[in-house]
């Protein structure tokens, strides 16, 4: 039974490690030729290692202008979503109504669907309104998706928190302003700071709803995907690339802490 054990063991952690490398060895070429001598092709071994291309990305204006739209964006994008989705998690949790589920799966439906659907959808409607492609129009089309994580990890800690400190406030003459500021507030900080995080990097590296929304607009991603097809761009937008993975991975580590320790504390 040991053997079969430890066999059953070595196999299970031989997956893992597979997997695991299957998954970060594309990231780690990335940021290997981000170092290369090579200004075309991808060579291995690499013909020799220089940061030149660091300095070249950052003398770029046209980088820096994608970069200051995507952060933009992102801000914005999350700053809607940390409103309307802790409102919506909030309506959903405390009222019960007929389709009370058909309206929770409405709001969660835009990072359900796959992201062209959901690119063709925004861009369809915005022009049928006649709304101008601009900084606004990416905003919306992200805010529709961003939404979701702050709605889903908000509605998630409300969930697991008592309604008895909302109900003893009340009883004790707190107005709902009150209530919901030193008693919900303080529940759910966490969550809507990891939801926040979240939607701030979804926003920072969208690609696909990007795409139909933003006109002649040009974020990182875009920008990434327009200079990756020249090659001796490559170089250069690997760096880029560099700067996206840590812009992206940060939030979600961050993430992924605020909710482990408040887990760790819950139990």
């Amino acid at each position: 039974m040991r053997s079969k054990w430890n066999l059953g063991s070595i196999g299970l952690k031989t997956a893992t490690l597979f997997g695991f490398l299957f998954i970060h060895i594309p990231i780690l070429i990335i940021i290997m030729y981000a170092f290369s001598t090579d200004e075309k092709t991808f060579q291995f071994p690499l013909p020799g290692f220089t940061t030149k291309w660091f300095g070249v990305a950052w003398e770029r204006n046209d980088i820096w202008e994608a970069i200051i739209l995507s952060s933009q964006v992102a801000f914005i994008s999350t700053f809607i979503a940390i409103l309307l989705g802790t409102l919506a998690s909030l309506a959903v949790y405390r009222s019960q109504f007929f389709g009370k589920e058909i309206i929770s799966f409405l709001v969660i439906l835009p990072i359900a669907l796959p992201g062209i659907v959901t690119g063709i959808s925004l861009r369809s409607a915005m022009s049928l309104f006649g709304i101008p492609f601009s900084t606004w129009t990416i905003v919306i089309a992200h805010a529709t998706f961003c939404i979701v994580t702050v709605y889903n990890n908000v509605l998630a800690r409300l969930r697991r928190s008592s309604h008895s400190m909302v109900e003893a406030s009340m009883d004790l003459g707190a107005n709902p302003w009150q209530t919901f500021r030193f008693v919900i507030l303080p529940n759910i900080a966490t969550a809507l700071l990891a939801g926040g995080m979240l939607s701030f990097a979804l926003s920072f590296d969208e690609v696909i709803v990007t795409t139909f929304t933003a006109g002649q607009q040009s974020t990182v991603p875009i920008w990434m995907l327009t200079e990756f097809i020249r090659p001796r761009q490559r170089p250069v937008t690997n760096v880029v690339a560099v700067f996206v993975i840590l812009v992206t991975t940060i939030p979600i580590l961050v993430a992924y802490y605020l909710t482990k320790e408040d887990d760790g504390r819950k139990k």
